[in-house]
This record gives structure tokens, sequence and C-alpha cells, in this order.
């Protein structure tokens, strides 16, 4: 070693610098000091070493090179010899930010994702693909509006990127705290991700010297910890120079991803919340006092939330910016799909049956949806199938992918696995009433799902810090898997055993869906994944790995849906559906038969003051197909989600006509900016003839309509009287009128 370089260029030019006499000095304290766990360096070594380069080799050969400048630093300080001590220090924090860097790239460049093979990990510099983000008003009031994953940013504010979150605002204001909120599977962490790798690689951020990532999801259960403790987590090194680290507050930025799994309320008293960095606090009163900035007030922070959790993060900021992530753009959906192929040609046959079917294309806007098309759809193409074979429920697919995912389990008993299935719906059932994403290993074990060739597939585990005593913590791939597990627990046959702890809840459909009917909205989806299961195609499907679906279930939902509209409809009245969530459930298990039983007797629909997006306006049209005793549709002050930026509002009002239309004969619809309303025509009072009338008031019809309503008066030659009030016809809009008055199968009577 003696014949090497020193390791430690920076100390032997200290030491090169130094007098005689301080040199001897140096080296007597040197031999006086004792290193914890270590040992003191001979003193024949010592003795040998009678100059710097010798001594610094001495040093090398005894201790780690981290060691040995630690040891310096305090040997200088001790003599006195401050500034040559942080000289060092100041060398010593530059290789430990290098190294951190590197330790960085390391741990946020590659990821693994389910349907990966045994120890493949893919690139984050190869498979992320750009997402839309949108900066939100500053106000912790206002709700943010997370739409259904369709980026269209035609009407919102300029879009931002990962590298552009915390450059000044409109005001020349630069944001000290972010809060990017997204929708679960919106790809915050994947951002999070990103934004880590380019730091480290110098691309982005380097108004910061340090950041630092707190995963929320692996402190979710209350310990102690100080921000010191929390630097040091994310460092690689034992020695880490936290002190001088922290000295230059407005070149840190801390991440909290996953706020929304912390677990505890940060609600703490001011006189409670801290201000010494070093000050070991129970770990909400820390995170707190970095939240409110008693600590570090002068730090960055970057935190990723899902909307549920913004009303009480927004308690504890001040002056935050808010910044929407909405997920993937038209164009950026195509990228996504060539970047998860790696082959043109089998990207462009994906994309193109997403394209070709409006609902999954609008539902790849969001990418975890973007991520499980994909992953089915080149299992199909591995086969070789016609990919218009494949369903287009999201149900089936999550049916499909289940099916797939246990084909590639370890071979065992069927059984087995029915029984597992059985006990992680249990599991997902009960963290859903509960508002419950992470369990911990106890609860694993007593469900006897600690079975370690199926507990992988389906549940991500977290391997706590040595010294953490409360075991792995475990969670669902993502949320919405755990939503479909739930619906799985109520609608699968377990043979009259009960299989595991089922904890509180009761496997009774119907206690599900009054819950959801009078208080528990988040049980949208999962209500929405019991109608797709008890579908024909997904029941297939579920045979196919031995699980059996109540035969009740399907009648237990008809009965639920046909009850929940009675309550709202008049005496005397046709019945009237008015919530869309109805359509949601019968478009998704997509049976006629059903939904012509379960919409049988009901007259009327009427949505109000809506925002339709594509999969609302497809759920609409599905239906409407199979209604055939609908009477009037009503869609006052509803506004229409477009496919394409270009496209005016009306724009989608063809689509439905087609439906409505073309599957009712002489049903009517007409649209305007303010709405759209179909008006079936109606007996006259006076009975005479036998004629229909129309009445369309308050629509405010532009002029546009008047040429459809030209041809509806030749079409229908039942059509005997038309009252049109408060509109904005217009001349020309009369003359189109009159165009179809001339027409010779018109039998109009009375025009208002």
């Amino acid at each position: 070693m003696a014949e090497e370089e020193p390791a430690v260029p920076i100390l032997l030019r200290a030491l090169q610098g130094l007098t005689l006499k301080d040199f001897q000095e140096f080296k007597m304290k040197l031999s006086e000091v004792h290193v914890e766990g270590g040992w003191n360096i001979p003193k024949d070594s010592l003795a040998k070493a009678a100059h710097p380069c010798a001594l610094v080799s001495c040093m090398g050969e005894n201790y780690s090179e981290d060691t040995v400048m630690d040891i310096a630093i305090g040997v200088f300080r001790e003599m006195n010899l401050r500034d040559l001590a942080e000289e060092l220090l100041d060398e010593t924090v530059k290789e430990h930010k290098q190294k951190y860097k590197e330790h960085v790239v390391q741990g946020f460049l590659r990821y693994k994702e389910v349907s990966s093979r045994p120890g493949e990990k893919l690139s984050i510099r190869s498979h992320f693909t750009t997402l839309t983000i949108t900066r939100k008003p500053r106000s912790k009031h206002e709700a943010v509006d997370i739409s259904h994953g369709c980026a269209d940013t035609s009407n919102r504010p300029a879009t931002i990127t990962t590298q552009t979150l915390f450059n000044p605002d409109e005001d020349g204001q630069t944001p000290q705290v972010v809060v990017l909120v997204g929708a679960p599977g919106m790809g915050k962490t994947m951002t999070v991700r990103k934004v880590m790798v380019e730091w480290a690689e110098g691309t982005i951020y380097t108004q910061f010297d340090y950041i630092f990532c707190i995963d929320c999801k692996d402190i979710a259960l209350p310990k102690e910890a100080s921000v010191a403790d929390l630097v040091s987590k994310c460092c690689p090194h034992r020695r880490v120079p936290v002190g001088k680290i922290l000295e230059d507050q407005k070149r840190i930025l801390f991440i909290l991803d996953g706020f929304e799994a912390l677990g505890f309320a940060l609600v703490q008293p001011e006189e409670e919340l801290s201000s010494d960095p070093r000050a070991v606090k129970p770990l909400e009163t820390t995170l707190m006092s970095l939240l409110k900035k008693t600590l570090l007030p002068e730090s960055s922070l970057l935190i990723t939330t899902r909307p549920m959790a913004l009303q009480s993060l927004g308690q504890c900021l001040e002056g935050e910016d808010y910044m929407e992530i909405v997920g993937f753009s038209r164009a950026t959906r195509e990228e996504y799909f060539h970047r998860y192929f790696g082959n043109d040609q089998k990207a462009d046959v994906a994309f193109g049956f997403a394209r070709a079917n409006e609902i999954l294309y609008s539902l790849c806007g969001i990418p975890i949806m973007s991520w499980t098309v994909c992953t089915i759809l080149k299992q199909e193409l591995h086969k070789e199938k016609d990919l218009m074979e494949c369903s287009k429920a999201t149900t089936w697919m999550s049916v499909f992918y289940l099916s797939w995912l246990v084909k590639h389990r370890d071979r065992g008993n069927p059984r087995d696995l029915q029984r597992f299935l059985l006990k992680l719906c249990s599991l997902a059932a009960d963290g859903i009433w509960k508002h419950k994403v992470l369990f911990e290993e106890k609860e694993i074990k007593d469900r006897g799902l600690d079975q370690p060739d199926l507990l992988p597939l389906f549940l991500n585990e977290k391997i706590p810090r040595k010294g953490v005593d409360h075991g792995n913590i475990y969670s669902f791939t993502h949320l919405h898997l755990q939503e479909f597990f739930a619906a799985m627990f109520y609608v699968l046959e377990d043979d009259g055993e009960m299989v595991g702890d089922s904890g509180d809840i009761t496997k009774d459909i119907n206690v599900l869906l009054e819950s959801y009917s009078e208080s528990r909205e988040d049980l949208n989806v999962t209500v929405r994944f019991l109608f797709g299961l008890v579908s024909q195609e997904s029941i297939e499907y579920m045979d196919i790995i031995g699980c059996r679906t109540s035969p009740r279930a399907k009648e237990d939902l008809l009965r639920w849906l046909q009850g929940r509209h009675r309550s709202t409809s008049q005496p005397g009245q046709g019945m009237k559906l008015s919530q869309l969530d109805t359509f949601h459930f019968l478009f998704e298990m997509n049976e006629k038969s059903f939904t012509q039983r379960a919409l049988d007797g009901f007259t009327d629909m009427d949505l109000q003051d809506m925002k339709l997006t594509l999969y609302d306006q497809m759920a609409l049209s599905f239906c409407i197909r199979q209604w055939p005793g609908l009477g009037s549709v009503t869609l006052r002050g509803c506004s229409f989600q477009q496919q394409d930026p270009e496209y005016k509002v009306a724009a989608s009002v063809p689509r439905l006509i087609g439906h409505v239309v073309g599957g009712h004969g002489p049903l009517m619809l007409i649209g305007w900016w303010g709405g759209l309303v179909w008006l079936p025509p109606c007996r006259l009072a006076d009975g005479g003839g036998g004629g229909l009338s129309h009445r369309l008031q308050w629509c405010r019809l532009p002029e546009s309509c008047c040429a459809a309503l030209a041809a509806l008066l030749a079409q229908h030659r039942s059509l005997e009287q038309l009252e049109l009030g408060d509109t904005a016809l217009g001349d020309r809009g009369v003359r189109l009128l009159c165009q179809g008055l001339r027409q010779p199968h018109c039998r109009l009577r009375v025009l208002r």
C-alpha cells in the first residue's frame, strides 16, 4: 500500500503544509484516537511514517477512506487548525455528494413491474413517457379536479414538465413547496424516479445540492425520527456529514412520495413542533415541523399525493403550488405503447386496437391503464391471436390478466390457488371497508396468505430497516387491483367454507350495495367491478382458474338496480333514471339482455349539470340502445368531453343522435350550447287523429339545429305539432325550417 497513490490527496496536501512541530503533534494525537468498533494504529507503524505521504498510507492501511477523513478532521480541530478541518470537511461533503448521486442512480434508475420476468428490471430512461402536468391555482380551498384520465389540455393552463416544477410562476415567484396531485395510477412515483435520476445525472434542478426522497409508504407505521435520521436513511454510507449538508437549507429538496399513505393525522400543537434537525420526535411531529417550516424553513418540498389527502395537507402548508398530473396526452399514449413494446410493428398493432375503441383509448390516458392494456395485448400478440376478439370491459381485462398471471406461477394444486384467492379477496375487502391499503405481516399470517410461491404475485412487500420490529408491510400493486379483489370476495363461491378470517365484514353483497347507496361513494369502483365480474365473459375466464361465481349475485344486482331508483320517481309518472353510475355499471357488464331487464319499467332519463367524459357517453349510448321503453332523455347543462381538441363541444352530439334515433324511431334529439334534450313525440292533448307533438321550449336552440329539425319534419309523418320557444333560430334558421315544411311527407299542423 505504501507504493500506491494516497487515497485522500487533499489530506496529503494538508499534512505537507504543516510545520514539523505540527506534524509531530498530529502523529501524537493520532496515536490516541479511539475508533468505535475499530483499533488504534500500531505505534511502531506511526513511528515509521516519517513524512506525510507515508502517514497517509499508514492511515489508509488501517481505516476506510471515510474514517481517515473523519479522524483527520477531529485531530485538526483538537489542534485548533479549524481552517484545515473545514477544508477537509468540505472535501468530504463533496465526495459524499458524488457517492450519494451514484447511489440515487443505482436505486431509482431501474424498477420491477408485476409482469417482469424473474430478475428482470426496466430502466426509467427507456420506459418513462412524458406525463401531462398542469399548474393549479394557489388555493388550498379549491378542489383539484381529477378527470377520468384523458389529458385534454385544450382548456387547461399551460402544461409543465418534471424539469419545470420549480420554475417561477406567472408572477415571477419561485415555489418553495410544490404539491403534485394525481389519482391512483397516474404516475406520481414514476415521476419521482425520473426527477431523482435526472438530478443525480446533473440535467435538472442544479439549484439543489441534495434531494432526499422519503417514501411515505415505507414509514407509515408510527416511530420516532429526526430530520437528521431521515437524511441518514437516504444516504448509503455509515458516516454522513449531516450537519454540513443541512447548513445550506436553500440547496436542499425533500420529496414526500405518497403523502396519503402516512396513516396518521398531521395535527400537532404549535408548541410541540421541532426546530432542531437533530431532535428525535414522533415521526408525525417531525414531518409536521417540515411542512409547517419550523424545521429547515428555507428548504424546498415536493409532495406527491392522491386527491383525497389534499384537505388535510392544505392545513399544514402555506404558499404552496399545486400541480396536477392528468395523464398521457394523445401523442404520448402512442409513445408509451412504442416504449413498452420496443417493437414498432407490434406497438402499431396494439395501439391501433386501443385507438379504434374510444373507451379503451380514453382510458389509456391513465398510465396504469396503458400499462394494463399493453401487458394483456402483448400476451395476445405473442399467441398470434386476432386482437379484435378481445373484450373491451375493464373488468374483463383484469380477469384476463389474473388468469394469465396465475398460469405463470409455479405449478401446484389448483385447490391451493382457489383457497389463496379467497383469502386474498377477504383481505382486500376488509381493507376497502376500512380505507386501508397497507397490511402488517401479522395480518398476512393470520389469514394464511404467507405462501412464498403465491404471495409475491399479488402483493408488494416492504422490508423494514434493521431494528424495527413490526415486521414486513404489504400492499396490493395498485388500489384498483385491491378494489377488483374486494369485488371478487362478494361473488366467489367458497363451497360453504369460511376460508381464512374475513374480520368484521360479512359476505353479503346487499350490505355492500346498500352502503354504497347510502353513504360510501368510495365503493363505486368496487361496485362497478361487481357488475363486470358477473358478466358471462368474465365468468368463463374465472372458470379457467377454477373460481365459480355465485348464481345469486347477478339477480341481487338486478334487484338493487331496479329498487334504488323507485324512491326518486313521482307517483303517476314514468320511472326516472338520474344517476350516471347506473349506466357505468350496466356498460361494465356489457350484456344486452341484463341491461334490458334492468331498464324495464323506466321511461325517463334526466342528467343535469354534468361533465360527460367519453366513457360516460359510450355508457349512455350502450344503455340507450338496449332501452325499448325509453320515452324521454334530458341532458340539461351537461358538457361533453372531446377526444380531439380541435372539435367543438357539439361535435359529440351526432354520435349520440345515431344511437338514440337509430334505436327508437321517432325519438328526437336536439343539441345546443347548454346541453341536450331528447323529447319523445307525445299524443296531442285533444287526441285528434292520434297525432304526435314535440315541445322544445327553453332550449335556446341555435340556427345550426334547424337543418336537423327540417329533416325530422319530413321523416316522421306522425309529427303534427311542434313548439319552439326561447330559441335563437334567426332568419336563416326559419328558412331552413320552411324547407322542411314544404316536403311532401311533412304532416305538421301546428308550429308555435
